[in-house]
């Protein structure tokens, strides 16, 4: 990791960070499917221009665009809608907390569904992200806390299981530029949600939001979904698809910091040590800090 590389880390993390705080600013004002169809769509009109100007190629035939279809749904559709829909009961700083659980999903997935070994480090983060996302739920399930507020986390991590799922079909797609991949699904479920954003919603019919929440969405369309996948593709590229991961342990930071700032958020004490216990099981699964050398 060089400091560009680091730079580039943190600039990613404030980006992805920021997609809680810009989707807490226009959730009052913009369902939650309407606003995922929002974002899809203002990311694809962003992104897959930049794309066939660098001269990438999209794919030609039906079976590419199937996969790629499937891919939108297990990576963008269902945890943009489930992680949406728990941001109206949790605040923003706590969602990013429980999207840091992604790595964690992902693990779990690659496990059970197609026998991956654990090193003793990956093995050990698990156990200490599982007891970390109790220290989070837990007290609130069993101190009366309302039903809404534990469903909207539950929610949460729907999507980021959802994202581990995504990691796993996503294996059949490598023939494909990483660029490629986000462009196609971005149109993917640009086309998919349409229907669904208007049967649900029908949006037409919604008043114009104000400005601050139209700013909020071109943020939430260019900002944290268009521009960071460049980043994400860019550090990749440089710095290996370890290194980038990084960037999980970076998000809750700034969105946090940006709820308590800008939304008069608090976190709770056990949500405190809940997100503490998560950063440190992925600390343990990355392995480096604690002497584990990481695979070639």
């Amino acid at each position: 990791m060089t400091l560009r590389n680091w730079l580039l880390l943190v600039l990613l993390s404030i980006l992805w960070g920021g997609t809680f705080f810009f989707v807490a600013i226009a959730l009052p004002e913009v369902p939650p499917l309407t606003l995922v169809l929002a974002r899809c769509v203002i990311a694809a009109l962003a992104l897959v221009p930049i794309l066939l100007a660098l001269g990438f190629k999209f794919p030609s035939t039906r079976t590419a665009w199937r996969d790629f279809a499937v891919m939108a749904v297990l990576n963008n559709i269902i945890p943009f809608t489930l992680i949406f829909f728990g941001q109206k009961v949790v605040p923003s700083g706590l969602a990013a907390v429980f999207n840091a659980t992604t790595p964690l999903m992902s693990l779990l997935v690659m496990r059970f569904f197609v026998g991956e070994v654990w090193t003793a480090n990956k093995l050990a983060g698990v156990l200490i992200g599982l007891a970390g996302v109790a220290i989070l739920v837990g007290p609130d399930a069993f101190s009366g806390a309302s039903s809404a507020s534990v469903l909207g986390m539950l929610a949460i991590l729907g999507g980021t299981l959802s994202y581990g799922f995504s990691g796993l079909w996503g294996r059949r797609l490598k023939a494909y530029p990483a660029p490629v991949s986000a462009g196609s699904q971005l149109l993917c479920s640009s086309i998919l949600l349409l229907p669904l954003a208007a049967a649900a919603d029908q949006f037409w019919t919604l008043p114009i939001p104000s400005l601050g929440v139209l700013l909020a969405m071109l943020a939430l369309g260019i900002l944290s979904t268009a521009i960071a996948y460049i980043l994400f593709f860019e550090i990749m590229r440089s710095a290996g698809a370890l290194n980038v991961m990084l960037v999980t342990l970076l998000i809750p930071f700034t969105s946090i910091s940006l709820g308590a700032l800008y939304l008069g958020e608090t976190l709770n004490l056990h949500q405190i040590g809940g997100a503490v216990v998560i950063g440190l099981s992925l600390l343990v699964i990355d392995g480096r800090l604690f002497g584990v050398k990481p695979p070639a």
